[in-house]
């Protein structure tokens, strides 16, 4: 591991400050920490923000509020957060193992790195590890690799199941940076890689997550999250969906669908929710909208399995709403 320098942030500020100066930010450090000792990330400077008051987890009128450095294991834990949104406890227990879980922050799980085999290994082509180098996925072996949103430049899937929930549900993660106080949609704090991967979200220069916040919806109660994977055990996604309805009189009212494992980037499936807005909720609408889930897919050598794993699992996910979990 490369030397580098440590302080803990007293303040919001304080934090901001350090990290326009160049440091990195420090929470649970599950990912950062295991990219350090692999030396694939080199920060020379890290700003511990563990003592910031960003724990939070509350239900206001209108939205459950999730603080930054909220442990995942806390959140999953919460009583409000499971009446309010058990799509997004679904996907943080099938995130991670309990131990990671334990440590992990809300705001770090949505910034974790991809968990591309040659991002991880030195002497690959990586372009979001080193820009211009090549990807080495692109002909090697690639099946746990992403066929929605790939670019000639990098086809990494996006680790995060968290994020994959918060796209459908439609959060929103407020910042803070050295410009004051904005917000995003999840979704929108992710780019594509196009041909520069290794700019992987929106976030400004020093600018913090300081919270999420996830609006309530009629579709929300039932809501649930789908993962398929090799193993039962801690595993990434080969391919995710998190589905929510709003059922009325045996009619869909409201739809949210996203997917995990298939794209560069938590994946928001709104031809598939269009095409259910109207139909009557049964298995011939849910073939219809996974129907939909692929249009775009670039499959590689080696994930052509993910293009009908995904309608299945969009099948499979709807079936599951209202079953008890």
């Amino acid at each position: 591991m490369y030397p580098f320098s440590y302080r803990t942030a007293r303040s919001e500020q304080d934090a901001i400050t350090a990290a326009m100066a160049g440091g990195r930010y420090l929470a649970g450090g599950t990912t950062l920490v295991d990219l350090m000792r692999e030396e694939i990330e080199r920060p020379e400077r890290l700003i511990d923000i563990n003592r910031l008051a960003l724990r939070d987890i509350r239900l206001d009128r209108d939205k459950l509020v999730l603080g930054a450095l909220a442990r995942m294991a806390d959140v999953a834990a919460d009583p409000a957060t499971r009446q309010a949104q058990p799509l997004i406890v679904e996907a943080l227990l099938e995130g991670a193992s309990p131990q990671l879980r334990n440590m992990a922050s809300i705001g770090g799980n949505l910034l974790q790195r991809v968990r591309c085999p040659y991002f991880r290994s030195l002497d690959a082509a990586c372009n979001k590890r080193d820009p211009g180098s090549g990807c080495a996925a692109i002909d090697g072996i690639n099946g746990g690799h992403a066929i929605l949103g790939t670019s000639d430049h990098c086809v990494a899937t996006h680790p995060s199941d968290l994020a994959v929930a918060l796209v459908a549900l439609d959060g929103v993660v407020l910042l803070r940076g050295p410009e004051g106080e904005r917000r995003l949609r999840v979704e929108e704090l992710y780019r594509l890689p196009g041909d520069t991967p290794h700019l992987e979200h929106t976030l400004d220069p020093g600018e913090l997550i300081v919270a999420v916040e996830v609006p309530h919806g009629a579709y929300a109660a039932g809501a649930r999250y789908l993962k398929v994977r090799d193993r039962a055990s801690y595993e990434f996604a080969l391919v995710s969906v998190a589905a929510a309805l709003d059922v009325e009189e045996g009619v869909v009212r409201a739809a949210r669908l996203a997917a995990g494992g298939v794209g560069t980037m938590p994946w928001r499936l709104r031809r598939c929710e269009d095409a259910l807005i109207g139909r009557r909720a049964d298995r011939a609408a849910w073939q219809a909208a996974a129907d939909l889930a692929t249009e775009g897919a670039r499959p590689l050598s080696g994930n052509h399995f993910k293009v009908e794993l995904l309608r299945r699992t969009v099948v499979r996910a709807l079936e599951m709403i209202g079953e008890p979990a």
